[in-house]
């Protein structure tokens, strides 16, 4: 198991996220978006086959203000979302080629499952 845990900012569900791998023994580890930037290729793959505008927050309201929700071409969001991580739902939590956004912690005991 290789956990990523992707954050902007130190929350309540990135608390949720490592108290249960914590607990579990699973080590982890954090990627802070404020340090280390996310490449395109990286957000395509967290998009998968939902898109890229499934990655926004639209229920900020400073997000949906942003112009990344009204940019026609999906490279056009996915340079705003590189450029500014804080329009997507975070944190997300990877699992090799596997993702959940926020805490989801039902699909992560699958996870222990296999």
């Amino acid at each position: 198991m290789n956990i990523q845990i992707y954050m902007f900012k130190r929350d309540f569900s990135v608390q949720k996220a490592e108290r249960f791998f914590k607990e579990r023994r699973i080590p982890y580890q954090l990627v802070d978006l404020k340090k280390q930037r996310i490449g395109a290729r990286e957000i395509q793959l967290f998009a998968g086959k939902d898109g890229v505008r499934s990655l926004l927050n639209v229920s900020d309201p400073r997000v949906r203000e942003h112009p990344a929700c009204y940019a026609s071409q999906e490279s056009d969001v996915i340079d705003y979302l590189a450029a500014k991580p804080e329009l997507m739902r975070l944190p997300i939590i990877r699992n090799g080629r596997s993702f959940t956004f926020g805490a989801d912690e039902e699909v992560w005991k699958k996870w222990l499952e296999q």
